[in-house]
């Protein structure tokens, strides 16, 4: 029997189990995939929303200000990278003024500070790229970029070195109530626990659907994505948002918090919730759009594409708390955007009302800031001759679009929760995130990995199972 089970490894999982890692108790994380941040948590915008849009009063607008006024310091204590750049909202048309005066008004309402008109010239200075069809704007200055690979890893090694279990290839296949609590089926075997927290993303609708009577029904909402070379990363400095509409904030133009350029997304209703395929139709319309905000979108330099799915719940809020008729059976579902901002906040809540529920106690001193990971190429010259001198794996560069050495990349691999796949390597480490999109680094990183694991190069995997890289050699040295 455990304390709790978390059900999901993204982004409001990890943030659930770091918050709970305060605490005196026994915890497991189950995960269906083979690493934390593998589904919606990796393919987002990674902004940090100030929070206008969300209507008042609501779940959205609650956690997304909590979230937003925590997450400069939060990053801080995790060494997560975070870039407050502020945000702008452009209107196109005379009609779109008092819409913007209204989107304002409503983000004083939540709370937001800051907020401020500007007329087509002064939007325009600080933005010169923007089109010339922008009649004005507002800007929010507390909105930001995070990297969200670094936000959910993050948050995982600091409830993973606090004493929380983390169990990935663990699918949940059944849920029942009992008079201790739950008994939980996944296809690695059953789980006891007094309190199971469910952040499964789009899929939460049909756990909290096994136990009970409130059916909540979640529409997975994909959206596409460009992403272009850290050679155009400066073509705007704000996060560059369109009007929102009934199916979200719209395709955006922005730097990234690693210094590329994102464009996206779509937003289109699928019924499959493991459709994240990229669609020349989807892509187009991503690109039509944001030439609607800037003066040209430079597509020469789009180094890869990707889609997300997006967690709408049919009544278009957050549902977050106990579920009514469950004791003991907690939900974070719907979790879309500003999903990614909330969950900080999110998972401080939620651990909150379990350790009432479970009367647990604080830890006497539990860790709440991550060691810093070393980013070789933001180093000067003399420490980086002092940690090659250390440590000759930093003199050995083995991704050369983002200059990333092989000694980070045996971190990466070593850290808490450590890559075991390309992909966890990618997403902890960058290798493989630059212009060629992992062309040159990968042979070598798949080498590295299976140094560091103990295991046959044959059995790296891109990101499961299902996606073999090698199949035999044509040497017998490697």
């Amino acid at each position: 029997m455990v304390d709790v089970l978390i059900i999901g490894a993204g982004v409001v999982g990890a943030s659930v189990a770091r918050a709970l890692s305060q605490y005196e108790l026994n915890a497991v994380v189950i995960e269906k995939n083979h690493d934390v941040c593998e589904e919606t948590s990796k393919a987002n915008s990674g902004i940090v929303h100030a929070g206008y849009d969300a209507l008042p009063g609501t779940m959205k607008a609650k956690f997304n200000l909590l979230g937003s006024r925590m997450m400069a310091s939060f990053c801080r204590d995790l060494d997560v990278p975070y870039r407050n750049n502020g945000s702008l909202i452009l209107a196109f048309c005379d009609n779109d003024l008092p819409r913007l005066a209204a989107l304002k008004e409503q983000g004083e309402l939540n709370g937001v500070e800051g907020l401020r008109l500007l007329t087509a010239a002064e939007a325009k200075r600080l933005e010169p790229n923007l089109n010339a069809g922008v009649v004005g704007a507002m800007l929010a200055p507390s909105g930001a970029v995070v990297d969200p690979f670094e936000l959910t890893i993050a948050q995982a090694e600091l409830a993973a070195v606090n004493g929380i279990d983390f169990v990935f290839d663990a699918e949940v296949r059944a849920i029942r109530k009992t008079t201790s609590g739950f008994l939980v089926t996944t296809d690695r075997g059953d789980y006891e626990t007094k309190v199971v927290v469910n952040c499964a993303g789009v899929r939460a609708d049909e756990l909290n659907n096994l136990v009970s009577t409130r059916k909540l029904s979640i529409i997975p909402r994909k959206g596409e994505y460009c992403l272009f070379d850290k050679q155009v990363g400066t073509l705007v400095e704000h996060t560059i948002f369109q009007m929102p509409t009934e199916l979200g904030k719209g395709v955006l133009v922005t730097p990234t918090a690693e210094g590329n350029l994102l464009i996206g997304p779509s937003a289109v209703d699928v019924a499959d919730k493991d459709d994240v395929s990229t669609t020349a139709e989807g892509l187009a319309e991503v690109v039509r759009k944001a030439r609607q905000s800037i003066v040209s979108v430079p597509t020469g330099f789009v180094i890869t594409a990707f889609a997300g799915l997006r967690a709408t719940e049919r009544d278009g809020d957050f549902v977050i708390g106990e579920a009514p008729d469950v004791p003991g059976f907690y939900n974070a579902a719907g979790i879309e955007s500003p999903g990614l901002t909330s969950a900080p906040a999110i998972g401080d809540h939620l651990a909150a009302s379990i350790a009432i529920a479970l009367g647990l106690e604080l830890k006497k001193n539990p860790i709440r800031k991550r060691p810093g990971t070393i980013r070789f190429e933001t180093l000067d010259t003399d420490r980086k001759a002092a940690m090659i001198r250390d440590n000759p794996d930093y003199g050995k560069i083995v991704c050369r679009c983002e200059l990333v050495t092989a000694a980070e990349i045996r971190d990466a691999i070593r850290r808490p929760l450590g890559a075991t796949t390309i992909d966890g390597v990618k997403r902890r480490a960058r290798a493989g995130s630059g212009r060629c999109q992992g062309g040159f680094c990968s042979p070598k990183v798949i080498r590295i990995l299976a140094e560091e694991l103990g295991i046959d190069p044959l059995e790296i995997v891109k990101s499961d199972q299902h996606s073999i890289i090698l199949v035999g050699f044509d040497k017998d040295d490697m």
